[in-house]
This record gives structure tokens, C-alpha cells and sequence, in this order.
């Protein structure tokens, strides 16, 4: 996305509907809008008060306590934080990649040089920021559960029968995300 050194770092694409640049746009865009989805739920995990005696169904021995709940929040901030770490480099990525296309030449509209190593980075960098949040969030929905449900350490089968599957599929997603987006990035 720099001018200098064309021959070695940069390659050019294509701007048009089969060109490369169109795929790196539409996968910025698909990064952005999952990231705003999940940016969202965590906000509102954060306007939820758990400290709310009568938001909890757990037994009186089973109440989670006050570590639960900050590390509720804490996962949540971090959770915030990733995903709009994420969401802000593909925006930048996506405004440097239309600020590279020429305006002086209609035929050569549809060509972008393109920085692939700095292109590839920062796909990189959204992935990360997007694992992580998916991470975080998944610890806070496990601190929400132990807070509405009861610790975990009770034992309480209502409880464990909710993380089960938090714990089982959001990691296998990620680790499918994780091998598209590492294969992406090696091609």
C-alpha cells in the first residue's frame, strides 16, 4: 500500500468483481460485519447487572461469587476490545485498498497495487483480534452461566448441560476458522 519498490512487494489485482482485491474487500466486510454482531452482544452483556439477587435461579449455596462476576466483566471488556480491534484494522485495510486505486484513468480503475505482505498481516491481525474476542466472550457466557445457573463447582447439571456445548462448538469453529484463514494466508 506504500509506492515504493513495485517489482518485488507489490503485485497488482483487480479491482473488478473476479479480482483479488474484491475478495480481500468482501472478506474485510464479512470480519466487520460479525465483529459488530458480537461487539453488540457484549455491550449488552456489559449493561446487564449481575449483582442481582433475583437474576440468578441457582440454590443459595451454588450463588456465584464476587470473582465470578468481575471476571465476568473483565472477559467482556477484553471481548469488546478484540473485536474492535479487529473491526478497526479491516476497516483501515479496506480504505487503504480503495485510497490505492487511481482515479486518473478509467481502464486502470480496475487495477490495485496492493501490498500483499501488509495485506496478508493485517487479515492476520483481524483473525487474531476476532479469536481472541471469541475467547473472551466465551469465558464471560461461561461466567454468565455460572452466575445465573450456579458455580460450576456445585456440580449443578443445569449449569454444566449449558457449557457443555458453549465449550464444544465455539472452539471447533475457531479452530475451522483458524485453518481457513491460515490456508488463506499461505496461497
Amino acid at each position: 500500500m506504500d509506492g515504493s519498490d513495485h517489482q518485488m512487494r507489490e503485485r497488482p489485482a483487480r479491482s473488478d468483481g473476479g479480482g483479488v482485491t474484491s475478495i480481500h474487500i468482501t472478506a474485510l466486510d464479512g470480519i466487520v460485519n460479525v465483529n459488530s454482531l458480537f461487539t453488540f452482544a457484549v455491550f449488552l452483556g456489559l449493561a446487564w447487572n449481575p449483582t442481582d439477587a433475583s437474576a440468578t435461579l441457582a440454590s443459595p449455596e451454588c450463588i456465584a461469587g464476587s470473582h465470578v462476576e468481575e471476571g465476568l466483566v473483565s472477559f467482556h471488556v477484553y471481548a469488546f476490545s478484540s473485536f474492535l480491534f479487529s473491526s478497526l484494522v479491516a476497516q483501515c485495510l479496506k480504505q487503504a485498498i480503495r485510497l490505492a486505486r487511481p482515479r486518473h484513468n478509467a481502464l486502470s480503475a480496475r487495477a490495485v497495487r496492493v501490498n500483499r505482505k501488509v495485506l496478508r498481516a493485517g487479515i492476520m491481525a483481524c483473525a487474531v483480534g476476532s479469536m481472541f474476542g471469541c475467547g473472551f466472550l466465551t469465558l464471560a457466557l461461561v461466567n454468565v452461566v455460572q452466575v445465573k445457573l450456579g458455580r460450576l463447582g456445585c456440580g449443578s447439571s443445569v449449569a454444566i448441560g449449558a457449557i457443555i456445548p458453549l465449550v464444544i462448538l465455539v472452539p471447533a469453529a475457531m479452530l475451522i476458522y483458524t485453518s481457513i484463514v491460515f490456508y488463506a494466508f499461505t496461497r
